[in-house]
């Protein structure tokens, strides 16, 4: 196994750079600048801009600008400044005397790491994909072992509106229900120390993915269930409480593994539209306000973490299979 842990942690060097790449070609081929959209534009002349863009290096050529966000560069004050290779994600262009790697993974003061900006997106995906499991895999069982009856009817009710309808439309009548008419929750928290606030736009992030995580576990389990060691098992007498998750079940997660894996990536990449609904102080939020400024540094930064973590999450669902079935190894 670690042979191909290492093999495929390499692969991830060629997959950062095609993505780093790409991001900074789309990136500097739109239309505007980082100062483009400054409210103080008015007040900065020409030679200021100039000044600004040779400070930060956008007065070189593409393939030279490109190269100093990977490698390094030397700065006007003659020093080597070394880029990504080294951890160095770039200045932010609007947060100016502060680096990308600090907005994003730094606390407020005495607070800890999991007060950051990439800590509250991770603690919000991590409840949204831990509501996804824990509701998700019970309705999935149910509605399989209750085939065709009420509670299969129900879940894949339940299941198909989370499957078809965006999780911004679902956050806009969730509001609409819990905040507007019932006042049990506030649209904007004004703290997000307390769990209250975390249970809505958790409950929204992860509703897709429970309904899909059910929807799987129920196709999975409606397979398992006609196999032959399913009625052996029965014919030697076992209890359905020991067949269901000795027999069943762990023979039925394979293929719900394979979407909970990437599912906790794409939860925190694709929770900058909660975050932008609730006013969330995460890493999403801070993802669609450097696009909308036109940040160069904190777009690229945020484009390349979001990007590491689907690689991780796909690395980390071959290596569950493994536990999950001693038939699937991992040595080549």
């Amino acid at each position: 196994m670690t042979t191909y842990l290492i093999r495929r942690l390499l692969w991830l060097i060629p997959v950062l750079l095609t993505v780093s790449l790409v991001t900074f070609i789309i990136m500097r081929n739109a239309p505007g600048g980082p100062w483009d959209t400054d409210p103080d534009r008015r007040q900065v002349d020409a030679t200021t801009l100039k000044m600004l863009e040779t400070y930060y290096g956008l007065d070189k050529p593409m393939w030279r600008q490109f190269m100093a966000y990977v490698i390094g560069d030397v700065n006007p004050k003659g020093a080597f400044v070394c880029g990504l290779v080294c951890g160095n994600m770039g200045p932010s262009y609007r947060q100016r005397g502060r680096t990308v790697q600090d907005i994003l993974f730094s606390a407020p003061a005495d607070q800890p790491f999991w007060d950051s900006r990439f800590g509250y997106s991770m603690r919000l995906g991590l409840s949204a994909l831990i509501f996804a499991v824990v509701v998700g895999i019970p309705i999935g069982i149910l509605s399989a072992l209750k085939q065709n009856t009420f509670w299969d009817y129900a879940g894949m009710f339940v299941t198909t509106i989370g499957v078809s309808m965006p999780n911004f439309v679902m956050g806009i009548f969730l509001i609409i229900i819990f905040a507007v008419w019932l006042h049990w929750v506030n649209i904007i928290a004004s703290t997000w120390t307390t769990p209250n606030a975390w249970i809505l736009p958790a409950l929204i992030l992860g509703f897709g993915t429970t309904a899909t995580t059910a929807r799987q576990t129920r196709s999975a389990m409606l397979e398992v269930m006609r196999q032959d060691y399913i009625r052996t098992a029965r014919a030697k007498g076992l209890a359905e409480r020991v067949i269901i998750p000795r027999h069943m079940l762990k023979n039925a997660l394979i293929p719900v593994v394979t979407i909970l894996g990437p599912a906790l990536a794409i939860l925190v990449t694709g929770s900058f539209i909660i975050e932008t609904m609730f006013g969330f102080p995460g890493m999403g939020r801070a993802y669609v306000m450097s696009i909308s400024q036109r940040d160069y540094s904190m777009i690229m930064g945020t484009t390349l973490i979001y990007a590491l973590l689907v690689a991780l999450a796909n690395l980390s669902v071959d290596i569950i299979y493994s536990f999950i079935d001693p038939r699937i190894r991992l040595d080549k």
